[in-house]
C-alpha cells in the first residue's frame, strides 16, 4: 500500500479534484490524505480570530466561505442528486460553524473550526468519486491521529488504530482521510500546525508501513534555489533523507520539515510530485547513497538573532548550561549557535516568549538583539569535504554582510546568518558561484547536439 498527500492548490478547484480522482483511480491500495482546499484555512483562522475578539462580523465571513463552496458543489458534480448531496455536505458544516456565535469561545472551538476544511475537502472528493463509479471509503483522522501531552504524535496509538480501522476493511483499496487534524491527549479536536499534512502522510505511511509516501504540490520537487527569487533553478532528482531534512528545516517550503523523519525512521522512499505536471520524475528522498557535494540552497526568514556577553564565561564551566535551560523552559528551539571567550550568539524562529527569555537571559550577562534575520543553508552530501565548494561559498558572499556562521556541526550543511535585505542578494550570488558552471555546462553540451 502507498500514501498519496495532496496539498491545498492540488485540491484548490473542482478541476483540481477531479484531477486528483483521476490519478488515484488505478486499483493499487492506497491511503489519499488531503489538505484543506487553498484558502480555507486563512479564512477559518480569521474566522477563530473574529470569534475571539466577540466580532459579530465572523458570521458574515462564514457565509462568504460558504458562498465558495456552493460553487464548488455546482461545478464539481454532474448530477442534481449529487449536487444536492453536496450542498447538504457543506451546509452541515457551515451551520456547524455558525454555531460558535452563540456561546463563548475557546481554544478547543478554534481547532474544531480549524479541522473543517479537510473535513470538507475529504467529504467532497469521496462523494465525487461515488458519482463517478470509483469504489472508495472514508478513514476518519480523527479515529486514529492523535498527539500526546507533549503535542508529539502518539506512534504506538496511530499504529494500533489506523491498522485496527484497515482491517476492518479488508476489500476496499482507495481509502481517503484528513491530513492536519488529529486529538489531543484528551480526546478533543487538535492538529499538527501549518503544513501538517505531509507529516499526517508521514506518520501513517510509517504506521502501516507503506511501500511508499508521495508527497504532491504545485512544484516538481525540490529545486536547487528559491525559484521565488533565483531564475533558472533546476529540480533535484535525488536527495538523501538527512539532505531533505535540512532543505526543509532550513526553509524549502515544499516539505515540512517533521515529515523526513518518520520516513527515515521506518526506511520508506520519500516521492514528492507535481499535480500540475504527473509525468514529471519529481525527487526521491531515501536512504540511498547520492552524489557528494552541493544540492542545494534554502533560506529561512523571521529569525531572531540573540547575543549574551558575560565575562562570567572566560574559563567558567555551566554557563552554557544556564543558557540552554532557558529556552527549554520556555519550549523555545534554537537554530544556530556560535560562541567565543566571553560571548555566546544564538538565534530563534519563535519570538511567543522572546521578553521573559531575554528577563532571564539579563542574569547572566548583556543581552542583544537583531531581528529580521535570514538563516540561509547551503545543504549537500560531505560538503565539508569539498575544499572547492567552501571557497565559492565565502566567495559569493564576500559582499554580503554575515552575522553568524554555522560550519562543522553537521557534513551536510553549512549555514550563515545575515539581515533579510540581502536575502536575495545572497541566494543569487550563491546560484552563480555554486551552480552557473554546471548551468552553462549543459547548455553548452544541448547546443552541441
Amino acid at each position: 500500500m502507498i500514501v498519496m498527500k495532496f496539498g491545498g492548490t492540488s485540491v484548490g478547484s473542482p478541476e483540481r479534484i477531479r484531477s486528483v480522482v483521476n490519478l488515484v483511480n488505478d486499483d493499487k491500495p492506497k491511503i489519499v490524505v488531503l489538505s484543506a482546499m487553498s484558502g480555507t484555512t486563512n479564512a477559518l483562522v480569521k474566522i477563530s480570530e473574529l470569534f475571539y475578539a466577540g466580532n459579530k462580523s465572523a458570521v458574515a465571513e462564514i457565509d462568504q466561505l460558504e458562498d465558495k463552496y456552493k460553487v464548488v458543489v455546482s461545478e464539481l458534480y454532474g448530477t442534481e442528486e449529487y449536487r444536492n448531496r453536496g450542498t447538504g455536505l457543506i451546509r452541515e458544516r457551515f451551520d456547524l460553524l455558525r454555531s460558535f456565535s452563540r456561546r463563548p469561545f475557546t481554544a478547543v472551538d478554534e481547532c474544531t473550526i480549524l479541522a473543517q476544511g479537510e473535513l470538507l475537502s475529504t467529504a467532497l472528493t469521496r462523494l465525487y468519486c461515488e458519482e463517478s463509479g470509483i469504489a472508495s471509503m472514508l478513514l476518519p483522522a480523527l479515529n486514529f491521529m492523535r498527539i500526546d501531552r507533549n503535542g508529539e504524535p502518539d506512534s504506538y496509538y496511530i499504529k494500533e488504530q489506523i491498522n485496527r480501522e484497515l482491517e476492518s476493511c479488508p476489500d476496499v483499496k482507495l481509502f481517503i482521510t484528513q491530513g492536519f487534524i488529529c486529538r489531543d491527549a484528551n480526546g478533543e479536536i487538535s492538529n499538527l500546525k501549518r503544513g501538517g499534512s505531509d507529516y499526517s502522510a508521514s506518520l501513517i505511511g510509517k504506521a502501516i508501513n507503506a511501500e511508499e509516501i508521495q508527497i504532491w504540490t504545485d512544484i516538481d520537487g525540490f529545486h536547487n534555489n528559491d525559484p521565488r527569487y533565483v531564475k533558472n533553478t533546476k529540480a533535484i532528482r535525488e536527495l538523501s533523507f538527512s539532505e531533505a531534512a535540512e532543505l526543509a528545516y532550513f526553509g524549502a517550503k515544499i516539505l515540512h520539515p517533521a515529515c523526513v523523519w518518520p520516513a527515515q525512521e521506518a526506511n520508506i522512499p520519500l516521492l514528492l510530485k507535481n499535480t500540475m505536471e504527473p509525468e514529471a520524475p519529481g525527487t526521491v528522498i531515501s536512504s540511498k547513497a547520492v552524489d557528494e557535494g552541493i544540492k542545494a540552497i534554502a533560506a529561512k526568514d523571521n529569525i531572531t538573532a540573540i547575543k549574551i556577553k558575560s565575562g562570567r564565561m572566560l574559563m567558567a564551566y555551566g554557563f552554557l548550561r544556564k543558557v540552554f535551560e532557558v529556552f527549554e523552559s520556555y519550549r523555545t528551539p534554537i537554530d544556530m549557535i556560535t560562541t567565543s571567550e566571553i560571548a555566546v550568539s544564538l538565534t530563534i524562529d519563535s519570538t511567543v516568549h522572546l521578553d521573559k527569555i531575554i528577563q532571564e537571559l539579563q542574569l547572566y550577562g548583556n543581552v542583544g538583539i537583531d531581528r529580521r534575520m535570514t538563516i540561509i543553508c547551503i545543504v549537500g552530501n560531505n560538503i565539508m569535504n569539498s575544499k572547492e565548494s567552501i571557497a565559492k561559498i565565502f566567495k559569493a558572499l564576500k559582499n554580503v554582510p554575515v552575522r553568524m556562521i554555522s560550519y562543522g556541526g553537521s557534513r551536510h550543511n553549512i549555514s550563515i546568518l545575515t539581515d533579510s535585505e540581502y536575502k536575495a542578494e545572497a541566494l543569487n550570488r550563491l546560484s552563480e558561484y555554486l551552480f552557473m558552471d554546471e548551468h552553462r555546462s549543459r547548455h553548452k553540451r544541448h547546443s552541441s547536439d
